[in-house]
């Protein structure tokens, strides 16, 4: 198949950029009251002397944690409403349930998709990688602290409540930037630990950690996950700066996570990944109809939810076999031998 050339998509999708006001309140409304009575019930479960429910519905509340975080993603990109003061306060209130600074973000989310794709702009906002040179250039210790960054189980497990809840606490790499990024991180900190003060007060310390802390890690590990696979998955493209196209890179370099219905809900189209790096102006509610009205666009970078745990293994980049490898693959490679 071949893709439509970049140009036009600037035009054909620019239908699909305004939001509708009525459905962005409905969309925040019922995602941000199924979490607070989510969280209610499990609070309730726990004073009533059944903790292990209050841990199990942990987990449908980080669901739509997940949720939330994919509204104030769309607020990041002034895309959830059409007044940017709107965006940005939403965003803002967003990030003390996510734990996540919403300008600060902003700006590194950014510089994620001006850089996406490109090998020569490896930078904030994106999960380290290394091509096959430079991880075989590296010293003993330092690759080993590589493969332990790529492990499953810390990529997915220790990883995910690390940049929660702790590096996103101060302004990493944009320390020399400003005010503005120490605001956002350190404020948002600061409100997160009031808010927590006075429902420990008020609810006790155990049920507020079983149920809020629990949330927060499934859903963490869960966000983690998805910006994984949106960009590093078997046939993805990555390309030097001299070879690198926005368009190529968004179309190649970011995949079609094709989930089932109930799970493409819960994570708000998101999966839709390939056509949010074409035009990440477009809310979240209005990429199914981009695939609807551009049929071309359905098999580009697809991937299904089985075929994707594959991906998981992968961890470096072959510049030579235009491909992700893993790190037994390099093994075979004839640089490696």
């Amino acid at each position: 198949m071949t893709d439509p050339k970049p140009a036009d998509w600037s035009r054909r999708l620019a239908d699909y950029k305004r939001p509708h006001l009525g459905r962005s309140l409905f969309e925040l409304a019922l995602t941000g009251s199924a979490l607070i009575a989510l969280w209610a019930l499990g609070w309730v479960a726990f004073h009533a002397g059944h903790w292990w429910l209050a841990l199990l519905i942990a987990v449908p509340a980080a669901a739509f944690l997940v949720r939330l975080f994919m509204i104030q993603h769309d607020c990041g990109h002034g895309a959830f409403f059409e007044a940017k003061a709107a965006n940005d306060w939403t965003g803002r209130v967003i990030g003390l349930f996510t734990l996540t600074p919403y300008d600060y973000w902003r700006r590194t989310h950014a510089m994620h998709h001006a850089t996406s794709g490109n090998l020569d702009r490896r930078g904030l906002g994106v999960i380290e990688m290394l091509t096959v040179e430079e991880y075989l250039a590296l010293p003993p210790i330092r690759r080993l602290g590589y493969r332990l960054y790529r492990n499953p189980a810390v990529m997915f497990g220790l990883g995910p409540t690390f940049v929660f809840f702790l590096q996103q606490r101060l302004p990493i790499g944009l320390m020399k930037e400003g005010w503005r990024p120490w605001l956002s991180t350190l404020g948002n900190t600061a409100v997160v630990a009031v808010a927590l003060g006075v429902m420990m007060w008020l609810l006790g310390v155990l049920p507020v950690i079983l149920v809020n802390f629990t949330t927060m890690v499934v859903a963490a590990t869960i966000g983690v996950w998805l910006f994984f696979v949106q960009h590093q998955f078997e046939g993805v493209a990555w390309a030097r700066n001299k070879d690198w196209k926005r368009d190529e890179a968004a179309l190649h370099g970011s995949s079609h996570y094709d989930l089932p219905q109930p799970l493409r809900w819960l994570t708000a189209n998101i999966g839709i990944h390939h056509v949010h790096h074409l035009s990440a102006r477009i809310p979240f509610y209005r990429l199914p109809q981009v695939l609807k009205d551009h049929p071309e666009l359905r098999d580009v970078s697809r991937i299904g939810l089985w075929e994707s745990f594959r991906n998981a293994r992968l961890a470096l980049w072959d510049e030579a076999g235009q491909k992700l490898v893993s790190f037994r693959e390099i093994r075979h490679l004839p640089r490696a031998a």
